[in-house]
């Protein structure tokens, strides 16, 4: 009995490449490699062998997506056909809306480290001149 070849393997780096979840393959694939990426709930490999109905759990930064793999694709194609390849669950869209919510809410650092630009110093001499008049 002879292995089927007609029927092509998806790769996860290529397909979280394709899905537009990271910019480059090997980001994909380091983010795999530091367990940011779960596929139904284990961790993998890059070279992991995806199929329609995985469940992948992805964190990047402070937002982590669930999402479930609807088909499959090596090729980096636009935003709206990279949409297509998966659905993100009810429970994890309320959570990144809880996340943005709460990172919006937070104050913004006045500064930069280093020096304050031009446009700093006139927003800071505004400031303690307006404090003067009172």
């Amino acid at each position: 009995m002879q292995p089927d070849d007609s029927v092509e393997k998806y790769r996860i780096d290529k397909w979280l490449f394709a899905a537009r979840f990271f910019k480059t393959r090997s980001l994909a694939a380091d983010a795999i490699d530091r367990g940011r990426v779960t596929l139904n709930d284990h961790r993998i490999k890059p070279a992991k062998v995806v199929a329609v109905g995985d469940t992948l759990t992805i964190r990047i930064g402070n937002v982590q997506y669930v999402i479930t793999i609807l088909a499959l694709s090596n090729k980096r194609g636009s935003a709206t056909q990279a949409q297509q390849l998966y659905s993100e669950t009810d429970a994890s869209q309320t959570q990144r809306e809880m996340v943005a919510a709460r990172l919006k809410a937070q104050p913004q650092p006045f500064f930069t480290k280093g020096r304050p630009t031009k446009r700093d110093r006139r927003v800071i001499e505004r400031i303690f001149s307006s404090d003067d008049e009172f």
